[in-house]
């Protein structure tokens, strides 16, 4: 089939609880088997604000991408692309964000930009059209569940050595860490182009977004009580196609300092210790120039190893009337 005739047969609605096993078909080969969609594509069908569209040709699910709005409504964020393996690279992704852009026109006329993670550097073409707002580095480990123990009692003693050692990391409760994540000095001097981004879900610190962080259930961890150096915010873990037992979570630490950053990454994985079992893949989003200090504390003699090479992740936002 051709690029201009797959483009010409699509067919959009969106999606509904029936269409799961034709969208688990075509995120079979998405994240190296670190796939969310099998445990998120129900919850985003019932999540306030969000809109999950889907491209037919004929019966048969082609592609998938959610719109959730947030800014209070001033900004829609496009997560979640898929495309069938077979039929990538015919334009059928330009062509679903193309008719979500015309919905989102038509019966949401406020909203004025959109927002997007990606994992690939943009183009030149892609930076014609989109603002870069943000950029994180990715660390990525993995090791069973019972090796996680001996990791963090060596990278514990490690950071005791430092002539740099932070006081104790704090966990924050929910109320704390909404006040934290809004204040000038977080805003100003921590979030990368005063950004909150979770899970690569990209949002502006303003009070409307609250309610959107509340769902994901975070642990949030800071440095200090006053004015950290460092904030972090952990998502609870979550089953992936990796291995039948494989358990995925991703933390995002804000901060510019070395020091800091290992010691909530660290306080991060005392929190979740009690909880995990199996195989364990987890990732953490920070600084690009403090990738390479991080990835020199984490290595270790406790089996935990690197799960990929250096990458990043990109957030692009563009005005919704250039679309």
């Amino acid at each position: 089939m051709s690029a201009a005739r797959s483009v010409c047969d699509l067919v959009y609605s969106l999606a509904e609880e029936n269409d799961f096993q034709q969208v688990l078909e075509i995120c079979s080969d998405a994240f190296n088997g670190l796939d969310y969609m099998p445990v998120t594509f129900h919850r985003w069908l019932h999540e306030p604000g969000r809109l999950v569209f889907i491209a037919r040709i004929k019966t048969r699910v082609v592609a998938l991408e959610s719109a959730l709005l947030v800014d209070g409504g001033q900004t829609v964020v496009f997560q979640g692309l898929r495309v069938a393996s077979d039929l990538r690279g015919c334009g059928i992704a330009s062509a679903l964000q193309r008719h979500i852009t015309g919905y989102i026109h038509h019966h949401y006329p406020q909203v004025s930009a959109v927002r997007l993670s990606r994992g690939d550097r943009p183009s030149p073409q892609s930076l014609v059209k989109y603002r870069l707002i943000a950029k994180e580095a990715i660390l990525s480990l993995c090791c069973e569940a019972v090796d996680l123990g001996r990791f963090v009692t060596e990278l514990q003693s490690r950071l005791s050595q430092s002539d740099s050692t932070p006081r104790s990391p704090v966990i924050l409760t929910q109320e704390q860490a909404e006040t934290l994540i809004l204040s000038d000095h977080v805003v100003s001097n921590l979030l990368p182009g005063k950004t909150i981004i979770n899970d690569w879900e990209p949002l502006k610190p303003m009070k409307e977004n609250l309610e959107v962080l509340r769902r994901r259930g975070l642990t949030w961890i800071i440095d200090r009580e006053t004015e950290p150096t460092a904030v972090s915010l952990c998502t609870t873990p979550y089953v992936v196609p990796y291995r039948h037992d494989a358990l995925h979570f991703n933390i995002n630490i804000f901060g510019h300092r070395l020091a800091s950053v290992c010691a909530v990454f660290l306080a991060q994985l005392q929190a979740l210790l009690p909880s995990l079992q199996g195989y364990l893949v987890f990732y953490t989003y920070l600084d690009p120039s403090l990738w390479a200090g991080l990835h020199r504390f984490c290595e270790n003699q406790s089996s935990v190893s690197f799960f990929s090479d250096y990458c990043e992740e990109f957030v692009l936002e563009k005005d919704l009337a250039t679309s």
